[in-house]
């Protein structure tokens, strides 16, 4: 998709209030590419997608509850760089994703914060090691390595009316956007894993989701002021990681679902990735 094609696409489809919107609803994303390959093909420190961690020396294993955590992607973020037209990503390091390996984490409960770790490891290369998997690690939380190439793609959002609040917008709106968001898209080919820009959702949007559990808001029918005083930071999350499944490697979310990891600007901006949240939705 490019700026001219989307411009004409929803023109077409008579949403021509979305025109003096269009720059801020597009978001650049750092697509990522799979190939099944081999950890001896692949060198320490390099992006990957399943297989086994690199780390540094000492670093304990992720584990929740005393069940290890299953290895989910590191990205080096050297070579995010060309993509990261935003410059919303550190220009060096490695960033390292691990998921509960049960997959009972869903990220609506304030408790889901022991379920997953974001890790950022400022080491060069040279001072990671392969780490192999634990041997208590169930065979489901086993994907099979892969190695990553990247390209920019141009998101757009599900809903343009929770990205611009002063939009007017119906449910026939909604309705044609979603013919045109088709048309641009195609048929797309699975597996779809990103950085960065708009996510595939399944389900409901999940900024909210996470700014109120990640602020300890359990049941929010019960706090409605707390839950009214949390909303306006919904759209401070954007997306960081998407994983879809794959069942090619062994790699499945829930019904072949998808795994997101979030988090807020200015924690990204100040290199917190401790701080980030993760989403499990599915079919």
């Amino acid at each position: 998709m490019d700026k001219a094609t989307i411009a004409t696409t929803l023109q077409q489809s008579g949403l021509q209030q979305l025109s003096p919107a269009l720059d801020k609803l597009m978001l650049t994303s750092i697509r990522l590419i799979t190939n099944p390959s081999y950890e001896r093909a692949i060198q320490p420190g390099q992006s990957k997608l399943g297989g086994m961690p690199d780390l540094p020396a000492g670093t304990a294993w992720p584990a929740l509850k005393g069940a290890p955590m299953e290895f989910v992607a590191q990205i080096q973020l050297a070579d995010a760089r060309a993509f990261d037209t935003a410059g919303l990503l550190p220009a060096q390091g490695l960033l390292s994703f691990f998921y509960d390996s049960s997959q009972q984490t869903f990220g609506a409960d304030p408790n889901d914060r022991a379920g997953f770790k974001v890790a950022y490891f400022e080491q060069p290369a040279t001072a990671l090691q392969r780490v192999d998997l634990p041997s208590s690690l169930p065979a489901e939380g086993r994907a099979r390595v892969c190695s990553v190439s990247m390209r920019d793609e141009v998101t757009l959002p599900l809903q343009p009316n929770l990205e611009i609040a002063s939009l007017p917008w119906s449910d026939t709106d909604q309705q044609r956007y979603d013919d045109a968001l088709q048309q641009l898209t195609g048929a797309e080919k699975h597996p779809i894993h990103r950085l960065l820009g708009h996510p595939d959702t399944i389900q409901d949007d999940m900024r909210l989701e996470c700014q109120l559990a990640a602020n300890g808001v359990a049941d929010p029918n019960a706090t409605p002021a707390r839950v009214a005083q949390l909303t306006p930071g919904a759209n401070d999350w954007i997306l960081l990681l998407q994983v879809d499944s794959d069942q090619s490697i062994g790699m499945q979310w829930a019904n072949a679902g998808m795994l997101y990891f979030w988090i807020r600007r200015d924690d990204l901006a100040q290199r917190r990735f401790e701080n980030a949240w993760v989403v499990l939705q599915s079919e």
